[in-house]
């Protein structure tokens, strides 16, 4: 709800209390959407002032089975709910039931956000300096390398052949 000023919100929620018009008047003239004038008098009339201000949470799994358990057992609807619980955006809840009603309630689980952490790869064991796997490991280090050059080099010798044979045509 960050789009609009919290002077326009409080201005739009008083002209509608005070009987100054319906909310698709009110909304016409404080160039707002008449459901989110619908949702900013439900806040006020629930919290206050406080129902306005911007909360960024993350919202534990019985916070969440809360809000729906109340959504079943009193027929909320999801706008409902979110004055009812505070909760910024009633899509909020409506996202928390889809996923309850298609995943169950471990998907309601709070998920990390960000990105994901570097982690610091595991030091291999290196072999004992001059103990029998360190000489096994430096010896096959240096086959490969040896066959490593042999092959470098036997490439390098193709191309030139291929080319000294261009050069004569």
């Amino acid at each position: 709800m960050g789009k609009y000023l919290l002077e326009t919100k409080i201005a739009a929620v008083h002209a509608y209390l005070d009987n100054v018009g319906s909310y698709k008047d009110i909304a016409l003239e404080y160039n707002v959407d008449p459901t989110m004038l619908v949702v900013w008098v439900a806040l006020f009339r629930e919290h206050g002032l406080a129902g306005f201000q911007e909360s960024y949470t993350n919202y534990s799994i019985e916070f969440k089975m809360d809000v729906l358990t109340y959504m079943n057992e009193t027929g909320a609807s999801t706008r409902e709910a979110s004055a009812e619980f505070n909760i910024p955006s009633p899509s909020t809840v409506w996202k928390w039931q889809n996923i309850y009603e298609t995943q169950g309630i471990d998907a309601l689980l709070p998920k990390k956000k960000g990105r994901l952490s570097m982690k610091k790869e595991p030091k291999k064991n290196l072999p004992i300096k001059g103990s029998d796997e360190e000489l096994i490991a430096e010896n096959e280090r240096l086959r490969m390398e040896n066959a490593y050059l042999k092959k470098l080099h036997a490439l390098i010798q193709e191309k030139e052949k291929s080319q000294y044979k261009k050069k004569r045509k």
